[in-house]
């Protein structure tokens, strides 16, 4: 996986609740919002990962309010539901995009098992 890879473009597109982000690579993600807020990086959800993760449910309807640049590594991201801690660094977003679809089929499965 690239570990050095910056972005050269973040967009907020609030009609399809997404994040797009581009990076030096040429690659080019869309980060639904649910996805980024259940994958936060927040020492609350993230402190474990893989099965032992905790389950974020019900963001569906959440909201990104607010993006903040941290430094030339980051982005905080504000939610309507209140959350807004953790530090989405540049490899963090990259990750997220690269195992997108991996990642989300984990939760719907993970998600599935509670019923």
């Amino acid at each position: 996986m690239q570990t050095k890879t910056k972005p050269t473009d973040i967009i907020l597109h609030n009609q399809s609740r997404t994040l797009e982000v581009v990076f030096d690579t040429g690659e080019r993600f869309h980060l639904p919002w649910e996805y980024l807020r259940v994958f936060s990086p927040s020492k609350e959800v993230r402190a474990r990962f893989g099965k032992d993760r905790i389950l974020v449910l019900d963001k569906q309807d959440v909201i990104l309010k607010e993006i903040k640049p941290i430094g030339n590594y980051a982005l905080k991201l504000y939610f309507d539901d209140g959350h807004n801690s953790g530090l989405y660094d540049w490899r963090f977003l990259y990750e997220l995009g690269v195992n997108q679809a991996q990642y989300w089929q984990e939760h719907l499965d993970r998600v599935a098992k509670l019923d």
